[in-house]
C-alpha cells in the first residue's frame, strides 16, 4: 500500500475552504482511478504547540505506480487544477509506502 498525504497550511478563509473542500474537491478526489481509501481532517494538532497545518488528506493506493498513474490521469489533473480554488495557503504533498 502507498499513501499520498496532502498537508494544508491555514487558508485566508477557513469557512470557504471547508465548504468548497467537502462539497466540490472531495467528490473530485473520490474519482481518482485506483483509489483504495481516503480520509481527511480539519482538526490538525501538534504535540509541540500550534500546528502549521489547517487540514490533512490521505489517499491510499495499491502501489507507488498506481498513485502516479492516478495523479497523471485526467481525474488527477482535474483534482490538481482545483486546488487553487480553495487552498489559498498552498499545499504540501508527501508520499510513502505503508508497512
Amino acid at each position: 500500500m502507498h499513501r499520498l498525504t496532502v498537508l494544508y497550511p491555514p487558508p485566508a478563509d477557513e469557512a470557504h475552504f471547508r465548504d468548497y473542500y467537502v462539497n466540490t474537491h472531495l467528490p473530485l478526489a473520490a474519482k481518482l482511478p485506483g483509489l483504495v481509501q481516503s480520509q481527511y481532517s480539519f482538526d490538525v494538532a501538534s504535540l509541540a504547540g500550534q500546528s502549521k497545518y489547517f487540514a490533512v488528506f490521505h489517499a491510499d493506493f495499491e502501489s507507488a505506480e498506481a498513485m502516479a498513474s492516478a495523479l497523471g490521469s485526467e481525474e488527477g489533473k482535474a483534482v490538481s487544477a482545483d486546488v487553487p480554488n480553495y487552498a489559498s495557503g498552498g499545499v504540501e504533498l508527501i508520499h510513502y509506502p505503508l508497512s
